[in-house]
């Protein structure tokens, strides 16, 4: 399960890239150094703020081009492979430094013109000077090198990856962080690459275009409404995010503004004056976060007028989808991921199938109209309500939902699973969750993924002693743009 914001996609970036930094496939790089055992002769070492030539040759799993110089590598933003640039040295390390493009001097075969006017400043996507061909093989690679350097399989089996029919204009859900400019305007957008300066938006290409009249819009009757903006340096203000999300099926959009208290004098009358201007609009909402903190939304949603939620349809199943609700940014991918996992998993009616982090049980619903029982575990209280509630919508009485961690719950389960589907957040299963799933001994495990690197390290644990044997992998891109990449990982006995 991967929650991935537009504002902050690029805080994913490993802080060590040698850790995380997979070349392409025709170059063979051995892991870096350590800075302990690495000393450059005094004319080959590096100075911050150096200029100097350098071709790229691969892209990091973070998005950065990558190139070489006097066999050491240097991290660029905004290269693609083939790229022959003019850099500044930034960040300088004995083994690798950050570098400023300065010029393009010869542009790769890959590059593009960005389709959004503020690519170049804005934070939100990595990847609109890349064509979109190269971006998928970048990340079908980067899915191969994941699994052989950190999970140790040799000719790992990667299935060509799941290509968006669509590269802009996917997204259903952007939250917005807001600012005034020194003119006392309202900014609202994603921040500007490797700072919190807003980089401001009327609208952006790749979220769905029915959302980007309310951008502009919104933010003007912000202005006029006179609603103090938050300051995150000195904690002051009210209003601190606008969030947008529609139903890519049904066309219901909710409007959300995350708030550092609820007093916005005339926000009833705004918020009607909102429902009667947008048709699709089907609920106006307050997200209340009194914290100091980089968290978008707090633990307090209020409904200020029409509905709590929106409806969509997803795999043919009702949802209702509220402010804070996680749902894969992506329908359509989301959709033919399940697609790949049902026709891979050929269920006969008879199995038991247990969907580890379930969410709201968007992959558990539609999976438990073909099994006799599915269970579903789930950390977060409120989302076990929504799968509840949306199991009752759908007429489905043979999935049960259990509050807690997976790698709590998992041991104490009365029932043997045939098939267990994984999707933890980012950072992986915890290792008891692999100890407890050898104690299990489903048949088949399912395991998806956002993040290759993690997903390598835990394929790894589960195939130890042929116990399981990796038997694909199918990549999906479900954000376009950007560098990362989804996966379904399929385990068989």
């Amino acid at each position: 399960m991967c929650f991935i914001q537009g504002a902050d996609l690029r805080s994913f970036e490993s802080s060590d890239e040698s850790a995380f930094f997979y070349p392409e496939v025709s170059v063979s790089i051995t892991p870096l150094p350590s800075e302990e055992n690495m000393t450059a002769p005094a004319e080959n070492r590096w100075q911050q703020g150096q200029v100097i030539d350098v071709t790229i040759t691969d892209l990091s799993d973070s998005g950065d081009g990558v190139g070489r110089s006097n066999d050491r590598v240097v991290f660029v933003p905004d290269t693609v492979t083939g790229d022959r640039v003019q850099i500044r040295l930034l960040r300088v390390k004995p083994q690798y430094a950050h570098g400023k493009l300065l010029e393009l001097l010869e542009p790769s075969v890959h590059r593009m013109r960005a389709r959004c006017i503020v690519a170049d400043k804005c934070g939100g996507c990595q990847w609109q000077h890349v064509d979109y061909a190269y971006q998928l093989e970048a990340k079908h690679n980067q899915v191969i090198q994941a699994l052989q350097r950190i999970g140790g399989f040799h000719e790992p089996p990667v299935d060509p990856i799941l290509a968006a029919d669509a590269d802009l204009g996917y997204r259903n859900k952007a939250t917005y962080p807001l600012a005034r400019s020194q003119t006392g305007q309202i900014q609202a957008g994603y921040y500007q690459k490797g700072s919190h300066q807003i980089v401001n938006l009327n609208q952006c290409p790749i979220q769905d275009v029915r959302l980007n009249p309310l951008l502009a819009e919104v933010k003007q009757d912000l202005y006029e409404r006179g609603w103090g903006i938050y300051d995150e340096k000195l904690h002051r203000g009210k209003v601190r995010h606008l969030a947008l999300r529609i139903g890519r099926r049904t066309g219901e959009m909710l409007l959300t503004l995350v708030v550092k208290d609820k007093n916005l004098p005339g926000l009833e009358e705004q918020a009607e004056a909102w429902l009667t201007r947008y048709p699709d609009l089907v609920g106006v909402s307050l997200n209340v976060n009194p914290d100091r903190t980089n968290a978008i939304f707090g633990h307090e949603t209020v409904c200020i007028a029409g509905l709590p939620y929106l409806q969509e349809v997803f795999a043919g199943f009702t949802f209702q989808l509220r402010p804070d609700t996680f749902f894969q940014v992506h329908t359509e991918q989301a959709e033919r991921l399940l697609e790949v996992i049902t026709d891979e998993l050929q269920l006969q009616g008879h199995e038991t199938l247990l969907d580890a982090y379930c969410g709201i049980g968007t992959f558990t619903l539609p999976l438990a109209s073909r099994v006799r029982q599915a269970i579903g575990i789930e950390m977060q209280p409120e989302a076990v309500e929504q799968a509840i509630l949306s199991a009752s919508l759908n007429h489905l009485e043979n999935v049960t939902f259990l509050t807690g961690a997976v790698e709590t719950l998992l041991p104490t389960l009365e029932v043997k699973p045939d098939i267990v589907l994984l999707d933890p957040p980012r950072r992986g299963c915890d290792a008891n969750v692999i100890e407890a799933l050898s104690q299990l001994d489903p048949d088949r495990i399912v395991y998806i993924s956002c993040n290759p690197a993690t997903l390598a390290r835990d394929l790894k644990r589960l195939c130890q002693n042929s116990h399981y044997r990796l038997a694909r992998v199918q990549p999906a891109d479900f954000f376009p743009q950007t560098p990362h990449v989804e996966c379904a990982a399929f385990l068989v006995r």
